[in-house]
């Protein structure tokens, strides 16, 4: 059994459909890409996957659940954890009061403090300004700590929404890095991302998004050298 399941989903925005019935799964312990242009509808469905939009129709499983209908901070509860395009810090809190946000459904006491240690450990600069006020730091800084924070829930399964965007080359390796080492230490990763060349070259499989349909999936490393792919999204 898959631990996501998308199955025909439809999404509108007033009478534009944004998502045209698309289907697609993501097993435990897969590192899976979405890719597309802007405009194709990766961002809508990782919202909708993550209760911020309702669908109009189509379901949303996960871990054998529906969980279409279900608000999203219950969605977090249930272990899966979203960092949005864009960072979204709580610019005027600190680096610790935002990742201590990111624990916001838990109550143990203890085991926040380690995953609080762990997040310090995998993001040293994170723990050097953890009384600097987020909005102070560096796009790239504000990454990790917006995937620190999303960390903090404990998820079975993050969703990451252009993690590389407005970042240098040099940042966005790194931040490649650590979605490589999230997902080897055991967190399944759904990742939508512009970079596609960077994207496929983490990944198990992915599935490529044109105005709101699925196109083409298949294993990343073959998408990697499809033609059309490496024309339409490689550069090449």
């Amino acid at each position: 059994m898959a631990m996501l399941e998308v199955k025909d989903l439809e999404v509108y925005y007033g009478m534009i459909q944004a998502i045209k019935g698309i289907s697609f799964e993501v097993n435990e312990g897969e590192v899976i890409a979405l890719i597309g242009a802007n405009g194709a509808g990766k961002t809508t469905t990782l919202h909708t996957v993550t209760g911020l939009i309702s669908p109009k129709k189509g379901s949303v499983i996960f871990e054998g659940k529906d969980i279409t209908k279900v608000p999203a901070h219950r969605i977090v509860s249930m272990g899966m954890a979203h960092v949005p395009e864009g960072r979204r810090v709580f610019a005027e809190l600190s680096v610790y009061e935002n990742l201590k946000m990111g624990a916001y459904t838990r109550t143990d006491k203890e085991e926040i403090a380690s995953s609080l240690k762990s997040v310090y450990e995998r993001f040293p600069r994170l723990e050097e300004r953890k009384h600097q006020m987020a909005g102070t730091l560096s796009g790239g800084e504000q990454q990790m700590l917006a995937m620190g924070r999303a960390l903090m829930s404990r998820p079975k399964i993050i969703l990451m929404d252009e993690p590389s965007m407005g970042l240098s080359p040099i940042m966005v390796n790194e931040i490649f890095d650590i979605i490589r080492s999230v997902s080897r230490s055991g967190t399944t990763v759904l990742l939508v991302e512009q970079n596609a060349k960077k994207a496929l070259s983490i990944s198990d499989r992915a599935y490529v998004l044109e105005t709101g349909r699925i196109v083409l999936d298949g294993k990343a490393s073959e998408l990697l050298e499809d033609d059309s792919i490496k024309k339409a999204y490689l550069g090449e």
